[in-house]
């Protein structure tokens, strides 16, 4: 075959926010007996999906031009991983927010392609894409239903049961499933009323791709140990000096085999205490200048103990605006950064602080977390936004000056913890500075807070450690008994909340909301997602995983809200 002949090589990569109105008119392209009802996916259903699992959604692009996607969530099937389900109960309408990370299934939920790209191999890739993806995270399977495409002609000879059984023996050609089996899936059953569809009589197949490389994880409760370094703000001569000091904590969590450790707000102040006294402002410039040596301090440490670093907070500017940010160091030496959203007006005045407009939900090989830097644990809608998006643990480092401003963060902490049923984990800076202003004094108590119910400990505390006294608390979390929590706990304030009254929305204004930054992370690329607008353009495609046909949703879907969506503090 001559070159000219030859077809255009569809390259894959990850979907980013900017490609999503792209998407949006893809769809419609795709399926556009759909559009004219509107039941395809908007874009507030695709941004829910790189809110929940951004490593599962795929853009295949031919000569640089999207011209196909696929969109999946991993599920837990529990102990009948083949059992009967609609396609509108597996995705929740659409959303994704049932993604569960510790599951072990895989559902492809969509493939769909432009019409000009059909025939040209770009499902093919997508499908790839998803097996890859299966293998890299070490899940069980790939499961997915489509349509009986043809079977509006076969209806009066035979049965679902029966014409799908003739397609798989090759009596039969299905657009759907026939491309389906040549992807190296197997038809596990026929799903009715998986959707409404005439042309397949609301049937589905059950597809399902067994990963060859899948190991079982090992049985027992999923646990992960934390270590809360209650630190002790002193003089430094140097930032060799500093870097010592940081460093034998984090060898100290490395020696207790800690999976995380978190460090206080802003503990890179005692730098300031090598040079003669500034003002506030001036100090934090001067501080924001160490950034490079102190990522760089942070990300050599985290690999060295292969661990995750919470990693305080630290000034940085980023352009003109100077923030206060965390840099989250994960153990293959990524960095993830999380902005403090809310300042006080201490941080306002006194530094020129601004507030951030990024929230990052952050897989790493132990949990998936957030981090909420002290103040912003005081605004209960931040903490619902990252819940939402699957965090586990939550930690707040935090600075305060006394006890009053500490006990704000540590109520409204504990309030997160119960209200979302996550764990939360604060660390705090003890001692003085005297000649840093505004630093000088510093009051702090760590402590690892839990929901109130049975599995967890008394007054849900799990461990706390004593007041303005330098140490490190290290404690271990059972991430089985939160979810179990979740779902059969006494109370079940996640199910039981109230959709119908009450609507989660963000709104910024466009030209403040940042890129998406990409780093690759221990479970695929890892993303700091801007908080978005709601919008819905109703119910989404079906999860035929097909790139050739035009679906039809089960029902149309209500409009979701989506749940993006002291003196210091």
């Amino acid at each position: 075959m001559s070159d000219a002949k030859k077809k255009p090589l569809a390259k894959v990569r990850l979907a980013t926010r900017a490609d999503v109105p792209i998407l949006a008119a893809l769809n419609r392209a795709a399926y556009p007996t759909m559009a004219e009802d509107n039941v395809v996916w908007g874009e507030a259903h695709l941004l829910s999906h790189m809110r929940v699992f951004p490593q599962g959604q795929f853009v295949a692009e031919v000569n640089g031009k999207i011209m196909g996607a696929a969109s999946s969530l991993i599920v837990n099937m529990g102990s009948d991983p083949l059992r009967m389900h609609t396609w509108a109960g597996i995705t929740d309408s659409g959303f994704f927010t049932n993604h569960d990370p510790k599951g072990d299934t895989l559902y492809g939920a969509d493939v769909y392609v432009h019409p000009d790209s059909r025939g040209k191999g770009v499902g093919a890739v997508l499908y790839e894409a998803r097996r890859q993806l299966c293998r890299k995270m070490n899940l069980r399977r790939i499961l997915a239903g489509g349509r009986l495409w043809g079977y509006i002609d076969y209806a009066d000879k035979y049965s679902p049961q029966e014409y799908a059984e003739r397609v798989v023996a090759g009596e039969i050609r299905d657009l759907v499933l026939s491309f389906q089996l040549r992807e190296g899936f197997a038809l596990r059953g026929v799903m009715p009323n998986y959707l409404r569809d005439a042309r397949s009589k609301n049937c589905s197949s059950l597809i399902e791709w067994l990963n060859p490389d899948y190991k079982p994880s090992k049985k027992g409760p999923r646990k992960v140990r934390v270590a809360c370094v209650q630190y002790q703000m002193r003089k430094v001569k140097s930032f060799a000096e500093f870097a010592r000091q940081t460093a034998y904590f984090i060898d100290v969590a490395g020696d207790y085999d800690s999976d995380f450790v978190l460090l206080p707000e802003l503990f890179t102040v005692q730098l300031l205490s090598q040079v003669d006294a500034l003002s506030p402002q001036d100090g934090m410039k001067k501080l924001a200048a160490y950034t490079p040596k102190f990522t760089k301090l942070m990300s050599e440490l985290a690999v060295k103990y292969g661990l995750t670093i919470i990693a305080g907070s630290h000034p940085v500017f980023k352009g003109e605006k100077l923030y206060n940010i965390a840099h989250v160091c994960l153990p293959d030496g990524s960095i993830v950064e999380q902005p403090k959203l809310h300042v006080t007006p201490n941080e306002r005045k006194w530094w020129g602080i601004s507030g951030g407009h990024r929230v990052a939900v952050i897989d790493t090989p132990a949990a998936r977390i957030g981090v909420s830097i002290c103040y912003d644990v005081e605004f209960p809608e931040l903490v619902r936004y990252q819940a939402d998006a699957g965090v586990e643990i939550l930690f707040v480092p935090f600075c305060t000056d006394n006890r009053q401003g500490y006990l704000r963060v540590r109520y409204c902490a504990h309030a997160r913890a119960i209200e979302n049923q996550i764990y939360v984990c604060l660390a705090g800076n003890v001692g003085n500075l005297p000649d840093v202003t505004n630093m000088d004094i510093q009051y702090g108590q760590a402590a690892v807070l839990t929901p109130s119910d049975f599995p967890f400990a008394r007054d849900g505390v799990a461990a706390e450690a004593d007041s303005n006294e330098e140490t490190v608390l290290v404690c271990d979390l059972d991430l089985d008994d939160l979810h179990e929590a979740r779902s059969a706990g006494t109370v079940t304030p996640r199910l039981d909340r109230r959709p119908d009254i009450f609507k989660f929305v963000a709104n910024f204004p466009d030209s403040e909301l940042p890129p998406i930054a990409l780093a690759e992370g221990p479970l695929g690329d890892q993303r700091t997602i801007p908080v978005e607008p709601s919008k819905s353009n109703g119910t989404p495609s079906n999860g035929t995983a097909s790139n050739e046909t035009q679906p039809n949703a089960s029902e149309p879907a209500a409009a979701k809200a989506e749940p993006t969506h002291d003196n210091r503090g």
